[in-house]
């Protein structure tokens, strides 16, 4: 701007010069003519004011050439600036492309800083984020993944139960004729002992509980002891466990004696009579058993009935098949006689219901853990939707900060550009202003 008022100096000066010259060639010519005619007109002018006039006119002359002269210089010096204009015009606009370009090419350059920036940043909250949604969702997956082979297996195990079950029916007649055989035998060492004959007993009691797939000290206990409501101390001889804590009564009863002469007794009065002892026995173990009122302890929270277990299957049929009434009278007295075959098929059963609610149990412990995992991932999500949005807020502010630092309404206004004007003013300082924000401090002010 400065250099353009340089160059319309000369150029007003040249244009006044040129003026005066015209005005003083008007003023003359009509002077030259105007004493032309005076000399025609008036011949008596004296020969003195001829020689003033043309000494005037000869003076007029000379500064008409100078003149001439001045406006030459001043033309040729007009026609010197105006070639020094052109040339700076032509600078101008080679200097104004490439300010343009450069604004462009540092634009362009801010424009992929700040997106390789963002995209940095978004990289690294991406896979953050994916880290802690796989340390979330992995449990989620191995557990269905668990549960799924849980209950796979259940189920597995449940088909394998159901035709082992008709294989263990099949061999049971086997098992009880083998019991039968071994007992009968065994009856024979221990006749007229009455607490081997128990101790026996129980033994098959166990044996028969853990081959249905019970465990002693899990589904059942032996010889535990109870208070009666008038502080009697009662041992039943097994207290089977059921789920919900249910419990079921088990004692065992061994009448060997009676039956063994029975068995081996030829003549048939005496048979007869050995048949009835036995008979007899057996309905004096249940009125014992039942005066015992086991299910009335309230400990156990046992139903209104007790088994009776008779260890030798002969024996059972034997007294049923001769006392019809017998069952009926062990059910009158809350008492229940079972075999080992009838036994057996029934704490299949109760190990059947265990399994059922091992299972439930495990199911429900998955949906709850399941809950909570889904509870868990669904506040994960919503925390990771404000984390977004926060994190665009945070953009939004950054990007508004830095135009706060680029841009100015004033040429040459704005922060980052006062700044290092101070710096280079000789400010003392330590570090340097980042190359991309003095770029783009350059390209507003251009702006």
């Amino acid at each position: 701007m400065e250099y353009s008022e340089t160059l319309l100096l000369p150029l007003l000066i040249g244009l006044l010069l040129g003026g005066l010259i015209v005005w003083l060639y008007t003023k003359l010519s009509l002077s030259s003519r105007y004493i032309s005619r005076g000399e025609l007109e008036k011949s008596h002018v004296s020969k003195e004011q001829h020689q003033a006039v043309q000494e005037q006119l000869a003076q007029s002359r000379q500064a008409l050439q100078q003149t001439n002269e001045q406006l030459l210089v001043a033309e040729r010096e007009l026609a010197a600036r105006k070639s020094d204009l052109r040339h700076m015009q032509e600078k101008l606009d080679t200097w104004e492309l490439q300010m343009a370009e450069l604004q462009k090419q540092s634009k362009l350059e801010f424009e992929n800083l700040a997106n390789r920036i963002l995209e940095e940043k978004s990289k690294k909250f991406t896979n953050e984020n994916q880290k802690q949604l796989n340390d979330i969702l992995n449990p989620l997956r191995e557990r269905i993944r668990e549960f799924g082979q849980d209950i796979e297996k259940r189920f597995s195990e449940e088909a394998k139960d159901v035709v082992s079950l008709k294989k263990e029916i099949e061999h049971l007649k086997e098992l009880n004729q083998q019991v039968s055989s071994d007992a009968r035998n065994l009856a024979l060492a221990l006749k007229g002992d009455s607490k081997t004959q128990g101790d026996w007993g129980e033994m098959q009691l166990e044996r028969l509980l853990e081959a249905a797939g019970l465990q002693k000290g899990i589904h059942f206990a032996t010889q535990d002891t109870y208070k009666t409501d008038d502080g009697k101390n009662v041992r039943p001889d097994f207290i089977i466990h059921l789920p919900e804590g249910k419990n079921l009564v088990i004692d065992c009863k061994v009448s060997l004696t009676a039956y063994e002469r029975y068995f081996n007794e030829e003549d048939e009065n005496k048979k007869a009579k050995h048949l009835l002892t036995h008979l007899d026995s057996l309905r004096k173990h249940v009125k014992g058993l039942a005066a015992k009122n086991y299910q009335q302890l309230y400990q156990i929270n046992s139903p209104d009935y007790v088994l009776l277990f008779v260890p030798i299957e002969p024996a059972f049929i034997t007294a049923v098949q001769n006392d019809l009434g017998l069952f009926q009278f062990g059910l009158d007295n809350n008492i229940v006689l079972v075999s080992p075959s009838t036994l057996l098929a029934t704490m299949r059963t109760v190990s059947f219901i265990w399994k059922q609610d091992d299972q439930r149990k495990n199911v429900d412990k998955i949906a709850r853990e399941s809950g909570k995992l889904y509870d868990k991932l669904v506040a994960f999500i919503e925390d990771l939707k404000e984390l977004g949005q926060r994190m665009d807020q945070a953009q939004r502010a950054y990007t508004a900060a830095m135009n706060k630092l680029n841009n100015s309404s004033r040429f040459g206004d704005t922060v980052v550009g006062r700044a290092q004007r101070i710096k280079d003013l000789g400010a003392k300082t330590t570090k340097n202003m980042p190359p991309e924000l003095l770029k783009t401090a350059d390209e507003e002010e251009i702006n």
